[in-house]
């Protein structure tokens, strides 16, 4: 149960951070979850690498659908990938990858019991 809550957390604080401030307080918000939520580090990795993908996917999906996919077919060709689902794909996975370091980073700080205040 605190594995999806974290999830949720995770997506919808990214959501909120990513809206007011630059694009890397995703991993600032993954880091902070995972480690006040007490999660073991497996499991907060895949909290932070699902939370960030899922909102990288539908951000990235909200801003291409309506733009008939111009912006990443173009970057597709730019990396030289063969269509822009690809690029969607590795756009994901890159994000989910940020977010589950951070995430992670956060539950090793956590077990090692350092008090913040």
């Amino acid at each position: 149960m605190r594995f999806i809550l974290a999830v949720i957390l995770i997506t919808v604080l990214s959501a909120i951070a990513e809206w007011f401030l630059p694009w890397w307080m995703i991993a600032v918000v993954a880091f902070v979850v995972s480690l006040f939520m007490a999660l073991k580090p497996g499991k907060a990795f895949s909290a932070g690498f699902a939370g960030i993908g899922i909102f990288w996917l539908i951000a990235s999906l909200m801003h291409d659908i309506p733009n008939e996919h111009i912006l990443s077919t173009r970057m597709a060709a730019l990396f030289h990938l063969p269509n822009y689902g690809l690029f969607i794909v590795i756009t994901v996975f890159v994000g989910g990858l940020i977010g589950g370091l951070a995430a992670l980073a956060g539950a090793l700080l956590n077990r090692k019991n350092i008090k913040l205040v």
